[in-house]
């Protein structure tokens, strides 16, 4: 039996086209689940530092909202576009809102959690959980929520 690859998978933005990850092949990718009412909300700031600084050296940030940790992303996709186009001035692309864990769990997290299981096995713990995507789409490494963007930077160098 085929394993599944990351380029094998796709997902919808927000705007409802559907993009295959084999777009990024190549490129050194974030998936991040996010939320526009989280403690953490301010971290869009510092992934779309990273994204500015690097996306020229291949790096792109994927955003995939989620709502599963205390409703902290209860709005639509026009909400939420427009939540991190206003106060953080998010220009990496931003996916249409999904489950991370249990049974709706989207491919694209499945499949992340069975590559890197985190300190609770591949159970998601909260919002802001950042996996990283090498140019050949091997998943390398998971940050936890409470990372900031800026701590991942001298990783993000060595493999970009």
């Amino acid at each position: 039996m085929n394993k599944i690859k990351f380029y094998d998978l796709e997902a919808s933005t927000l705007q409802e086209r559907v993009v295959s990850m084999g777009d990024f092949r190549g490129k050194t990718v974030i998936v991040v689940n996010t939320a526009s009412k989280c403690g953490l909300t301010p971290q869009f700031e510092g992934l779309e530092m990273l994204y500015q600084k690097y996306k020229e050296k291949g790096l792109v940030i994927l955003g995939f909202p989620c709502n599963q940790f205390a409703n902290q992303e209860p709005g639509g996709a026009g909400d939420i576009a427009e939540f991190c186009q206003l106060n953080y001035g998010v220009t990496f692309p931003m996916f249409g809102k999904v489950d991370v864990n249990g049974e709706g769990a989207h491919p694209i997290f499945k499949y992340l959690k069975s590559e890197l299981g985190g300190l609770f096995g591949s159970k998601i713990k909260w919002n802001f959980t950042k996996f990283v995507i090498d140019k050949s789409g091997r998943p390398v490494k998971r940050f936890s929520p409470m990372t900031k963007p800026e701590k991942m930077e001298t990783f993000l160098t060595k493999i970009l």
